[in-house]
């Protein structure tokens, strides 16, 4: 993966990507480059496995031509190991560092983007923490509609306990030594 977003076209090619599914065509005429030269960046970020083809659209004389769109990763389940949650986060990561850096050169260069990241800590019982999940759960349902004009704006949320919580049966607060 790291080597597929080392390229800055690679980097622009999947943000076109996240707009819309293009084909290797249109993403030519939008990067005013040949088409042909397009299919080895688009190839490397299929093998990373940030895009895939969403769909083969016909041309004329019985061709087709591939739509790219990028991947759709749904996070491990709460069985998966520990490393495969890593790699998971690892590429979400990644991700999310693409677009933070592609917004500031896009302001850099004039642009009008939006970029607001926030990172704390907050003390939650497992109620709160319920509550939250599912303000966040309301949200993405309601501002999640494809079709809904506006502009794409990628959000990752994280919800991390950064120490046991009690068990729900657990009647005593731990007690706490000097």
């Amino acid at each position: 993966m790291h080597k597929a977003l080392a390229d800055p076209l690679r980097i622009r090619l999947l943000e076109a990507l996240w707009e819309t599914p293009q084909s290797a065509r249109e993403l030519a005429d939008r990067a005013h480059l040949p088409a042909d030269r397009l299919y080895y960046h688009l190839g490397q970020l299929e093998r990373a496995g940030l895009i895939e083809i969403a769909e083969y659209r016909p041309l004329a004389r019985g061709k087709v031509e591939r739509v790219y769109a990028p991947a759709v990763t749904e996070p491990p389940s709460d069985a998966a190991s520990p490393e495969e949650m890593a790699e998971f986060l690892g590429s979400t990561l990644d991700a999310t560092r693409a677009d933070i850096s592609a917004a500031y050169r896009s302001k850099q260069a004039g642009g009008h983007r939006e970029v607001d990241v926030h990172r704390g800590a907050l003390r939650l019982t497992n109620e709160a923490l319920a509550e939250l999940r599912e303000h966040i759960a309301r949200l993405a349902s309601k501002f999640g509609d494809r079709d809904t004009p506006g502009v794409w704006t990628r959000v990752v949320i994280a919800l991390v306990d950064l120490q046991d919580r009690p068990s729900p049966d657990a009647t005593a607060p731990p007690e706490r030594t000097s």
